[in-house]
């Protein structure tokens, strides 16, 4: 997967690897002097509650593409409405199969300065993981299910700080 060229968003699905770098790199502007970056790995546990399931070896993730890029477009644009200074922000998720220690999701955000660089970042993933229509499948050594942690879809609006 290519980087836009050019434009202050990176909203994507896709189902190959993501270069992490890359994300980062595209986020790196002249009157940016922080960059943001969270990368979402499959770890080999997954914890509901009181219950942990060992093992994990990989996710399935499924979306919508339509949907889900509507989803990525509001969240970003309320990240601009909250931080205005914000340059780039990036939104890329993977969907198919993801293995260990792969990125499931990468969040990045170039601002001027870190406070309104860590702050967008914090929201845009925390944003991500309560508005989007992506589900999440989880694969583990004495079986498979659903992904643990779920919780009803809201509005990007409706996400605190």
């Amino acid at each position: 997967m290519q980087p836009p060229e050019g434009g202050r968003q990176w909203l994507a699905l896709t189902e190959r690897p993501i270069d992490v770098g890359a994300v980062h790199a595209w986020c790196v502007q002249p009157g940016c002097g922080a960059v943001v970056l969270f990368s979402g790995t499959v770890r080999d546990h997954a914890v509901e509650g009181e219950v942990t399931r060992d093992g994990v070896a990989a996710l399935d993730y499924e979306a919508y593409d339509g949907p889900c890029q509507a989803v990525f477009a509001e969240i970003e644009a309320e990240a601009r409405r909250r931080w205005p200074v914000v340059e780039r922000i990036a939104i890329v998720h993977r969907v198919g199969r993801v293995g260990l220690g792969e990125s499931s999701v990468v969040v990045a955000v170039g601002a001027p300065h870190r406070p309104e660089a860590f702050e967008a970042g914090r929201w845009v993933i925390d944003a991500v993981k309560a508005s989007a229509p992506i589900w999440k499948h989880e694969q583990w050594s004495a079986g498979a299910g659903w992904g643990t942690g779920a919780a009803p879809v809201r509005r990007p609006h409706e996400v605190g700080r």
